[in-house]
């Protein structure tokens, strides 16, 4: 059988210590009890001539209740924010280590020892919400009192995070940053950052520049084009080889070269191709340099920037490569040509890579497709309802314009509209019954879904404008989390000149 030892002289000191803390607490409790009545005070003063009974009376001041008393007191924190206390406990700072308050190296620089409290001289309204970060586990308030930038300089003096100050953005409105991929190889991202992103340097914005004016340029020398003093020069030399080609094989072939010739020598291609040589650098080096070569294909703008081009390359390799002997096919040719020079108008959506215009016109559609869709399908219904209603109001007229269902589809839409070009119109009385309905439910089909559009363009709007205004506040955000991080190894010194302490 085995028999616990007890150490008696351990037990002996502790019993004096016991002792000694009663006795004091005896004391603190005479001074307490000065300006009691006599008759209460005489008792007291007993019981601090015997403090043998007190540790025998569980009902008087036990010793566990002291130590526990003592132990309270010993874990509650004082904070003086300014000349306003607040009275914590170090269990709830100790739940965020990394913190200032919570770190007990970081606060010490704080500590007044003459008034055994930490003293901060900050704005004493924002600490409600600092304080009750640490009281609810990590949520961030922002006080209603408190302004914006003055609430985000104390989440960063405290040290509170950057999930906390992005947790605080998102709460006041602020639109979340979205990760950006950007290439591995330091070369391929400065490249990257330049032709991507013109708002990452000068010289990004200089590229931009360049960029923009260049498909200005082209997209003026495609009008130019069409205008009747310039079309005989710059047009494709298609024509004339049919032309030609009935008269004899030699004649034609001169004719042939002398076109191609012509073409290449023209003033506007040579600008054209000046403007191709940009787009194509500008999309190789993007390609080259972009951090993932399946997400290139899948952006539209870099779709758009290579269907730009190709009408260019298809032209100048259909001119190179026809043949005298390819005559019979030249008007199929042409009219397949001039689809695909056509496609060279798309060059204008270029624009929207650097402008917010076209940049909210697109989300706003893209956010609005599904109003789109009802408002083609309801124009739909009514196409056919009306066509077919006008087409049998007016069968009996000899000089009716709708001599069939088809034939009134164009004038239902023209109608539904409210465009009225006037080119067919009905003639009899069942015929203008038919066109006024038309009329008026044209504009209630096009009226409905037009708000639910427009207020999502306000949206996109408000939010890139409220966007623009936030900037130089995001940045400075921005710049103090960033020396917030590089003082972390350095003195706490350093963040409060930061802060401007």
């Amino acid at each position: 059988m085995e028999v616990a030892l007890v150490d008696f002289e351990s037990l002996e000191d502790i019993n004096g210590t016991l002792e000694d803390e009663i006795d004091t607490y005896a004391d603190e409790t005479t001074a307490l009890t000065v300006d009691v009545p006599p008759e209460q005070n005489s008792s007291d003063i007993n019981n601090r001539q015997r403090p043998h009974q007190l540790s025998s009376n569980p009902s008087h001041y036990s010793p566990i209740r002291l130590t526990k008393e003592c132990c309270e007191d010993l874990f509650k924190v004082i904070i003086n924010i300014a000349g306003l206390r607040f009275e914590t406990q170090l269990k709830t700072l100790d739940q965020f280590p990394e913190t200032l308050l919570g770190d007990p190296f970081k606060r010490t620089e704080y500590f007044d020892p003459m008034r055994n409290e930490y003293f901060f001289d900050r704005n004493r309204p924002s600490f409600d919400g600092i304080l009750y970060y640490y009281q609810s586990g990590g949520k961030i308030r922002r006080p209603a009192n408190v302004p914006l930038d003055v609430f985000a300089d104390e989440i960063v003096f405290y040290e509170l995070g950057h999930e906390a100050m992005e947790q605080f953005r998102e709460d006041e409105g602020f639109i979340k940053d979205v990760d950006i991929p950007l290439p591995k190889n330091e070369i391929h991202r400065q490249f990257w950052l330049l032709f991507e992103y013109p708002e990452s340097s000068n010289a990004a914005r200089g590229v931009a520049l360049v960029s923009v004016l260049v498909i200005v340029i082209s997209i003026i020398i495609f009008c130019m084009e069409t205008l009747p003093e310039f079309r005989d020069d710059t047009e494709l030399f298609f024509p004339r080889v049919v032309q030609h080609v009935n008269q004899s094989k030699a004649s034609h072939s001169g004719s042939l070269a002398g076109a191609k010739l012509k073409t290449l020598s023209d003033p506007f291609f040579f600008v054209e191709t000046v403007c191709i040589a940009w787009f194509a650098f500008e999309l190789i080096v993007r390609f080259v340099v972009c951090p993932s070569k399946s997400e290139f294909f899948h952006n539209l703008m870099n779709m758009i920037d290579i269907i730009s081009i190709i009408p260019y390359f298809v032209t100048l390799m259909t001119e190179l490569a026809t043949t005298p002997q390819e005559s019979s096919g030249q008007n199929m040719s042409l009219a397949i040509l001039r689809i695909i020079r056509l496609v060279r108008v798309f060059r204008i959506f270029k624009l929207s890579r650097h402008s917010k215009g076209l940049q909210i016109l697109g989300q706003t559609l893209k956010a609005s497709m599904r109003e789109l869709g009802l408002l083609i399908f309801f124009l739909f219904i009514g196409v056919i309802l009306f066509s077919s209603a006008i087409y049998f109001a007016e069968v009996d007229d000899p000089d009716t314009q709708f001599v069939s269902i088809p034939d009134g589809f164009w004038w239902a839409v023209v109608t539904m509209t409210t465009v009225g070009y006037g080119d067919m119109c009905p003639i009899t009385l069942g015929g203008k019954v038919v066109g006024t309905l038309c009329a008026i439910a044209g504009v209630l089909t096009i009226a409905l879904p037009v708000p639910v559009i427009v207020s999502n363009f306000n949206y996109f709007y408000h939010r890139e404008t409220e966007a623009e205004d936030k900037v130089p506040m995001t940045e400075a955000l921005e710049q103090a989390i960033k020396a917030e991080e590089s003082t972390k190894q350095g003195s706490n010194p350093s963040v409060n000149k930061v802060n401007g302490i």
